[in-house]
């Protein structure tokens, strides 16, 4: 078990075993990058890992969907992880997102550098943000047609972060086990 703290809020992973294909119609599954809460607690921007995955599973539930949370240790690219996620998923729709925040939602029959909605500027992403993005999940997942959650932009994120997010993907990419593929884990919060 690891734990990633930050702030009042901390988030425990336990491994369940390999992920497996999803089998119930309304499942969005979750996938988290190999420094997810392991490398970092927090994102570029300093927004805990604890309180996003706080608050997209949260959007999820009050959209009354189910969730699974897995872990691609395979790759870090955030396109591979949302389409094998989304083909983990019962409903075929998944949430991929990397420790540096960057975010997107995937469908099953999609490419993989297709999406439904993409999220680039992690560092511009908010607690509320994240609750949307599971919300929109949900709704695509209950064969819904939401309107695209709504970011901010900011042409000055990228060099502002363009560096640290290189060095971050390059940890990142040490931690990848291929071995190991994707691997489910029971979340628990305090």
């Amino acid at each position: 078990m690891s734990q990633a703290t930050q702030r009042e809020r901390t988030v425990a992973f336990e491994e369940l075993g390999p992920a497996e294909e999803g089998t119930t119609s309304d499942e969005v599954v979750i996938a988290l990058s190999p420094g997810f809460g392991e490398m970092t607690a927090e994102t570029l921007s300093g927004v805990s890992h604890a309180e996003i995955l706080r608050e997209v599973m949260a959007g999820l539930e009050e959209e009354g969907v189910s969730i699974r949370v897995i872990r691609t240790y395979d790759t870090v690219d955030l396109g591979r992880m949302g389409l094998i996620s989304s083909n983990l998923s019962g409903s075929g729709i998944s949430i991929a997102i990397q420790a540096r925040g960057t975010t997107l939602i995937h469908q099953e029959d999609l490419l993989q550098l297709d999406n439904l909605e993409l999220f680039p500027q992690g560092p511009l992403l908010v607690p509320e943000t994240f609750r949307a993005i599971g919300q929109n999940a949900a709704r695509y997942a209950k064969g819904q047609s939401p309107e695209p959650v709504t970011v901010e932009n900011d042409p000055m994120t990228r060099p502002k972060f363009q560096a640290m997010a290189a060095i971050w993907h390059i940890k990142e990419t040490k931690r990848l086990d291929e071995d190991r593929g994707q691997v489910e884990f029971e979340v628990t919060f305090s």
